[in-house]
């Protein structure tokens, strides 16, 4: 496989794949629905899985409507978004994202023909949308296959572990960065790697 041909050229990261075997590879996704997938991301910012999924439930079964959901979110009050178990933060960058959808008129399908640091730089303009939560997006929704999310704090205890790395903060992510361009252009396929060993 291409893929593992060129993170297998990386030792360290040789040996993980062939402990961890082929499972990471299928992590990144590819529905193309960032609007969505935005969202649910700030809905489960700082919270445990089980307790995302029932604030998720509630807000997506008070929108209803799927074809109006940027509407609706909009014309939605603060307070109605908190009785789905959302605080007024989170309530606020929801609504942010709707009507930053809604003010550009962007469809899923613009972001096909956009490189990733131009998704990066549209999405970030967002308040409440982070650098990581971007390329999550790119990862989990676009399907691209060489983000490298340095900031991840999953990633960051990997490859401290992994390539026995001592330093922290800027010098750290700068290692990483170094260390990260042998798996170019399949970096998200090692990020899979990273998060399956962390996980492990």
């Amino acid at each position: 496989m291409k893929i593992k041909d060129v993170l297998c050229k990386d030792k360290q990261l040789d040996k993980l794949i062939r402990q961890i075997g082929d499972e990471p590879l299928s992590r990144i996704n590819n529905n193309g629905k960032v609007f969505d997938h935005l969202i649910n991301a700030i809905l489960s910012q700082q919270l445990s899985t089980k307790v995302a999924k029932v604030i998720a439930e509630r807000f997506w079964n008070k929108i209803g409507n799927k074809k109006q959901k940027i509407d609706t979110i909009i014309n939605l009050d603060i307070e109605e978004l908190r009785l789905c178990g959302l605080s007024y933060q989170k309530g606020n960058y929801v609504k942010n994202i709707a009507n930053f959808w809604k003010e550009h008129n962007i469809k899923d399908k613009d972001f096909e023909a956009m490189a990733d640091d131009e998704i990066l730089k549209k999405l970030t303009q967002i308040k409440g949308v982070g650098n990581w939560t971007a390329e999550m997006v790119l990862m989990f929704c676009l399907g691209r296959e060489d983000v490298f999310s340095h900031d991840d704090y999953g990633i960051q205890v990997a490859m401290k572990k992994i390539y026995k790395l001592e330093s922290s903060g800027k010098e750290l992510k700068e290692a990483m960065i170094k260390k990260s361009s042998k798996w170019k252009p399949y970096r998200t396929y090692a990020c899979m790697y990273l998060w399956a060993f962390k996980d492990a």
